[in-house]
């Protein structure tokens, strides 16, 4: 059921965004007990960059925020980044589910973001 001023687009972006909440905080866990170069810093953080700009994404989304696009903006930049770095470790049946959920969030998030400006003056696509 789309809620009140929300496009079908816009509802299939909040459940990818909330589906990649979800697996980006499970492949967190998943790396710290796998270890090794899943357990790298700079991807544990980027696994919960994501995660935490995804969940913020489809709550501006649900309240019907006006500035949902500037979330939507971001959370396809670092959507794609998780995506990249989960993809890195493709011997891995959670990363690439990981990866996969990433890059779906990434594409509609773009478009929900409808080329918002972001913090440096160019456009996001």
């Amino acid at each position: 059921m789309v809620a009140s001023g929300q496009t079908d687009a816009m509802q299939a972006c909040i459940e990818n965004c909330l589906s990649c909440y979800s697996i980006c905080a499970q492949t967190s866990a998943h790396c710290l007990i796998k270890g090794g170069r899943h357990a790298e810093a700079s991807h544990l953080r980027l696994l919960h960059d994501c995660s935490e700009i995804c969940r913020t994404s489809a709550d501006f989304m649900l309240r019907g925020s006006e500035l949902h696009a500037v979330t939507c903006g971001g959370c396809a930049v670092i959507c794609d980044r998780c995506a990249k770095s989960c993809r890195s470790m493709a011997d891995d049946g959670q990363m690439v589910r990981c990866a996969q959920t990433c890059d779906r969030c990434a594409r509609s998030c773009s478009e929900m973001a409808g080329g918002a400006p972001d913090h440096g003056g160019r456009t996001l696509h």
